[in-house]
Protein backbone atom coordinates (compact mmCIF):
# COMPACT_ATOMS: atom_id res chain seq x y z
CA UNK A 1 0.00 0.00 0.00
CA UNK A 2 1.41 3.40 -1.02
CA UNK A 3 0.83 6.19 1.17
CA UNK A 4 2.47 9.95 1.03
CA UNK A 5 5.80 10.05 3.28
CA UNK A 6 6.52 13.45 4.14
CA UNK A 7 9.98 15.10 4.22
CA UNK A 8 11.44 15.57 7.55
CA UNK A 9 12.30 18.71 8.67
CA UNK A 10 14.33 19.83 11.78
CA UNK A 11 11.09 21.24 13.80
CA UNK A 12 9.70 19.66 16.76
CA UNK A 13 6.45 19.80 17.50
CA UNK A 14 5.41 19.91 21.46
CA UNK A 15 2.43 17.46 22.76
CA UNK A 16 0.44 18.63 25.88
CA UNK A 17 1.56 16.95 28.72
CA UNK A 18 -2.39 17.14 30.13
CA UNK A 19 -3.55 15.46 26.71
CA UNK A 20 -3.14 11.38 25.22
CA UNK A 21 -2.61 10.58 21.96
CA UNK A 22 -4.88 7.42 21.49
CA UNK A 23 -4.81 4.66 18.27
CA UNK A 24 -6.57 1.53 17.50
CA UNK A 25 -5.11 -0.93 15.23
CA UNK A 26 -5.85 -4.43 13.65
CA UNK A 27 -3.35 -7.37 14.53
CA UNK A 28 -1.60 -6.05 11.59
CA UNK A 29 -0.77 -2.31 12.41
CA UNK A 30 -3.28 -0.91 10.23
CA UNK A 31 -5.81 2.00 11.85
CA UNK A 32 -8.93 1.88 12.99
CA UNK A 33 -9.61 4.49 15.27
CA UNK A 34 -7.64 7.65 16.30
CA UNK A 35 -9.29 9.86 19.03
CA UNK A 36 -8.89 13.87 17.75
CA UNK A 37 -6.01 14.71 19.64
CA UNK A 38 -3.99 12.04 17.65
CA UNK A 39 -5.49 14.50 14.30
CA UNK A 40 -4.32 17.22 15.97
CA UNK A 41 -1.06 16.81 16.79
CA UNK A 42 -0.26 14.62 13.65
CA UNK A 43 -2.04 16.89 11.07
CA UNK A 44 -3.54 13.58 9.81
CA UNK A 45 -7.56 13.50 9.19
CA UNK A 46 -9.40 10.63 10.66
CA UNK A 47 -10.17 9.52 7.05
CA UNK A 48 -6.76 9.84 5.86
CA UNK A 49 -5.46 7.15 8.48
CA UNK A 50 -8.31 5.15 8.68
CA UNK A 51 -7.00 1.56 7.16
CA UNK A 52 -3.48 2.74 6.81
CA UNK A 53 -0.69 1.28 8.43
CA UNK A 54 0.57 3.24 11.66
CA UNK A 55 4.13 3.19 10.31
CA UNK A 56 2.86 6.34 8.48
CA UNK A 57 3.88 7.93 11.68
CA UNK A 58 7.40 6.13 11.64
CA UNK A 59 10.52 9.08 11.68
CA UNK A 60 13.31 8.12 10.11
CA UNK A 61 15.34 8.63 12.96
CA UNK A 62 13.99 5.59 14.52
CA UNK A 63 15.77 2.19 14.55
CA UNK A 64 13.76 -0.39 13.49
CA UNK A 65 15.24 -2.50 16.51
CA UNK A 66 12.66 -0.37 18.88
CA UNK A 67 9.88 -1.32 16.41
CA UNK A 68 10.82 -4.96 16.44
CA UNK A 69 11.13 -5.48 20.08
CA UNK A 70 7.44 -3.69 20.43
CA UNK A 71 5.79 -6.17 17.89
CA UNK A 72 7.47 -8.69 19.35
CA UNK A 73 5.63 -7.89 22.66
CA UNK A 74 2.52 -6.61 21.98
CA UNK A 75 2.03 -9.95 19.39
CA UNK A 76 2.92 -12.35 22.06
CA UNK A 77 0.18 -10.45 24.43
CA UNK A 78 2.54 -8.63 26.64
CA UNK A 79 2.71 -4.60 26.85
CA UNK A 80 5.49 -2.55 26.23
CA UNK A 81 6.62 0.52 26.96
CA UNK A 82 8.86 3.03 24.41
CA UNK A 83 9.98 6.31 23.67
CA UNK A 84 9.10 6.99 20.10
CA UNK A 85 9.82 9.75 18.20
CA UNK A 86 7.16 10.28 15.06
CA UNK A 87 6.53 12.32 12.04
CA UNK A 88 3.20 14.52 11.70
CA UNK A 89 2.08 15.07 7.71
CA UNK A 90 4.16 18.48 7.61
CA UNK A 91 7.69 16.80 8.19
CA UNK A 92 7.87 17.90 12.05
CA UNK A 93 8.56 15.31 14.25
CA UNK A 94 7.38 14.74 18.37
CA UNK A 95 8.67 12.59 21.40
CA UNK A 96 5.90 10.56 22.88
CA UNK A 97 5.91 7.67 25.29
CA UNK A 98 3.71 4.59 24.20
CA UNK A 99 2.12 2.19 25.98
CA UNK A 100 -0.83 -0.73 24.86
CA UNK A 101 -3.92 -2.18 25.73
CA UNK A 102 -3.80 -5.93 24.61
CA UNK A 103 -7.42 -6.30 23.88
CA UNK A 104 -8.39 -10.29 23.33
CA UNK A 105 -11.50 -12.51 22.08
CA UNK A 106 -13.53 -14.57 24.24
CA UNK A 107 -10.73 -17.48 24.02
CA UNK A 108 -8.09 -14.99 24.68
CA UNK A 109 -6.62 -14.22 21.46
CA UNK A 110 -5.50 -10.81 20.37
CA UNK A 111 -7.66 -9.02 18.20
CA UNK A 112 -6.42 -4.93 18.36
CA UNK A 113 -3.80 -2.96 19.84
CA UNK A 114 -4.80 0.35 21.59
CA UNK A 115 -2.20 2.52 22.13
CA UNK A 116 -1.91 5.38 24.72
CA UNK A 117 0.73 8.32 23.93
CA UNK A 118 1.79 10.56 26.18
CA UNK A 119 4.49 13.23 25.88
CA UNK A 120 7.76 11.89 26.84
CA UNK A 121 9.90 13.47 29.27
CA UNK A 122 13.19 15.40 28.42
CA UNK A 123 15.18 13.07 30.50
CA UNK A 124 14.24 9.97 28.50
CA UNK A 125 14.50 12.05 24.64
CA UNK A 126 18.07 13.17 26.44
CA UNK A 127 18.68 9.05 27.40
CA UNK A 128 17.58 7.49 23.88
CA UNK A 129 18.71 10.15 21.53
CA UNK A 130 22.42 8.93 21.52
CA UNK A 131 21.10 5.10 21.71
CA UNK A 132 18.67 5.72 18.88
CA UNK A 133 21.55 7.18 16.90
CA UNK A 134 23.66 3.91 17.43
CA UNK A 135 20.93 1.36 16.85
CA UNK A 136 20.08 2.85 13.48
CA UNK A 137 23.71 3.56 12.36
CA UNK A 138 24.54 -0.47 13.04
CA UNK A 139 21.25 -1.18 11.07
CA UNK A 140 22.22 0.85 7.74
CA UNK A 141 25.46 -0.96 7.91
CA UNK A 142 24.92 -4.18 9.63
CA UNK A 143 21.04 -4.89 9.58
CA UNK A 144 18.81 -5.56 12.07
CA UNK A 145 20.16 -8.39 14.15
CA UNK A 146 23.31 -6.10 14.77
CA UNK A 147 21.22 -3.62 16.25
CA UNK A 148 19.43 -5.97 18.35
CA UNK A 149 22.95 -7.32 19.35
CA UNK A 150 24.06 -4.40 20.43
CA UNK A 151 20.92 -2.85 22.51
CA UNK A 152 21.45 -6.10 24.20
CA UNK A 153 25.02 -5.55 25.03
CA UNK A 154 24.03 -2.26 25.91
CA UNK A 155 21.36 -2.98 28.16
CA UNK A 156 23.29 -5.80 29.81
CA UNK A 157 25.99 -3.32 30.40
CA UNK A 158 24.09 -1.88 32.63
CA UNK A 159 22.68 -4.48 34.44
CA UNK A 160 18.93 -3.93 33.36
CA UNK A 161 16.40 -4.36 30.75
CA UNK A 162 14.68 -2.64 28.21
CA UNK A 163 11.39 -2.75 29.94
CA UNK A 164 13.44 -1.46 33.45
CA UNK A 165 15.56 0.82 31.33
CA UNK A 166 12.10 2.49 29.99
CA UNK A 167 10.24 2.34 33.57
CA UNK A 168 13.31 4.48 34.84
CA UNK A 169 12.84 6.91 32.61
CA UNK A 170 8.96 7.11 31.34
CA UNK A 171 6.95 5.69 33.91
CA UNK A 172 4.81 8.15 35.36
CA UNK A 173 4.20 8.49 39.09
CA UNK A 174 2.03 9.58 41.93
CA UNK A 175 -0.82 10.83 40.78
CA UNK A 176 -0.07 10.58 37.11
CA UNK A 177 0.09 7.28 37.34
CA UNK A 178 -3.07 6.72 38.99
CA UNK A 179 -4.91 8.63 36.16
CA UNK A 180 -3.11 6.71 33.27
CA UNK A 181 -4.02 3.28 34.87
CA UNK A 182 -7.78 5.14 34.87
CA UNK A 183 -7.32 6.17 31.06
CA UNK A 184 -6.63 3.48 29.84
CA UNK A 185 -8.84 1.07 31.64
CA UNK A 186 -12.01 2.86 30.64
CA UNK A 187 -10.25 3.45 27.21
CA UNK A 188 -10.02 -0.16 26.73
CA UNK A 189 -13.95 -0.65 27.94
CA UNK A 190 -14.99 1.31 26.34
CA UNK A 191 -13.52 1.01 22.41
Amino acid sequence: MKFYRPIPVNEELKVSSKEFIVSKTDMHGNILYANDFFSDITGYSQSEVIGKPHSILRHPDMPSAVFYLMWQRIRSGHNITAVVKNLTKSGKYYWVTTDFEIQKDIVSNNTNYIAFRRTAPKKAIEIVTPLYASLLKIEKEHGLEASLVYLQGYLDERHTTFDELMDSIVRPKGLMAILFARMKKSFGHAA
